[in-house]
């Protein structure tokens, strides 16, 4: 591995990276989860018949407010002016369940690549809650970062 792990100082300690000499630019990270489900689960999602609600709305709301607690969660993050995230739920027959895509942007002196994919998995982690009544042994996965952009580093995509 040629490339340093910044959480560490010289002696293996961790450590909150100084991020105080980075330049505050415009940063963006996208991340994606599904969850899959039986058809007849996810039928309740489409139809709106949850007992708890809307399962799409409510895990929206959740992935918002996640993205905005990742430093309080992730004990190396620094906490960010988030300037927006939005989230993606969308039914997919083809999984069966969800595909979630989270969207962060800020401008400052670190990226939002975390904020990204804790805002995605505690969304599918909601889905799960809203339905585990109805399926226990929905699986949750994919959960990866799919863009990073802003900061010095430049752009990922994967």
């Amino acid at each position: 591995m040629t490339s340093k792990l910044t959480h560490f100082d010289d002696g293996g300690q961790a450590h909150m990276v100084d991020v105080s000499d980075k330049a505050v630019t415009a940063r963006i990270a996208t991340a994606a989860a599904w969850i899959k489900m039986a058809p007849d689960t996810l039928a309740h999602v489409t139809a709106g018949t949850a007992k708890k609600g809307d399962v799409l709305g409510i895990a929206r709301i959740a992935g918002i407010q996640a993205a905005k607690k990742t430093s309080d969660l992730i004990p190396l993050c620094h906490p960010l002016p988030i300037t927006k995230v939005s989230l993606d739920l969308t039914p997919d027959d083809t999984l069966p369940g969800v595909r979630i895509q989270a969207t962060v942007k800020t401008t400052g002196q670190t990226g939002v690549e975390m904020e990204a994919l804790m805002a995605a998995s505690t969304a599918a982690l909601t889905v799960y809650d809203m339905l585990k009544a109805v399926q226990k042994d929905m699986d949750i996965g994919g959960l990866r970062v799919t863009l990073k952009d802003g900061g010095k580093s430049g752009r990922f995509e994967g």
